[in-house]
């Protein structure tokens, strides 16, 4: 279902826009990425509206098939990328898991706020994205993923997650319908 609406306490919530993984082969080019999930935060500060940065700090314990990619990190790994603008306001969180849930105050923090609503922006759209709107909808909040304020390395993945998985969790749309929506014109 293309996004319809935005509730009156909506935050945007950007995933893992961060110097260490964004420096990692095999992204696409992020310019549009990037400045999609810059704009969204801008337009949500002028709103008045919770703005929350996420960036990933290591992996979580447990073996993979993959290895555990996530150590020895270095030490500017965690550094959000200059073109989002953080700002004093904006709620930072620091995750070891694919999701922004588990183990941070991110629930309890939009709680505070009145959040009844997520936009999800970041990379990579089949992990970190994906987790953290799965958390958003189990937790019980309406969920909106800006499809063009993120990527991932795996087309495929990019694919199947807006694809199949979104919409089973929320609204999808672009950076240009959520603004119309934010700006009471859509």
């Amino acid at each position: 279902m293309a996004v319809t609406t935005l509730d009156a306490r909506t935050a945007l919530i950007i995933v893992d826009l961060q110097k260490g993984l964004l420096a990692m082969p095999g992204l696409p080019p992020l310019g549009g990425v990037v400045g999609n999930a810059a704009d969204l935060a801008a337009a949500f500060r002028r709103k008045g509206l919770p703005v929350v940065l996420v960036t990933v700090a290591g992996g979580p314990p447990g073996r993979t098939e993959h290895g555990r990619v996530l150590r020895d990190l270095p030490p500017d790994w965690a550094e959000l990328i200059p073109e989002l603008n953080a700002q004093p306001g904006d709620h930072r969180v620091t995750k070891r898991t694919w999701g922004a849930f588990p183990h941070t105050d991110l629930d309890a923090h939009l709680k505070a706020q009145d959040v009844t609503q997520v936009v999800v922006a970041g990379v990579a759209t089949g992990i970190g994205v994906e987790s953290t709107a799965r958390e958003a909808h189990a937790l019980g909040y309406n969920v909106t993923l800006a499809v063009d304020a993120m990527a991932d390395r795996d087309a495929a993945a990019h694919d199947h997650s807006v694809t199949r998985i979104f919409p089973r969790l929320g609204e999808t749309g672009t950076t240009a319908d959520i603004l119309a929506l934010l700006a009471g014109t859509a």
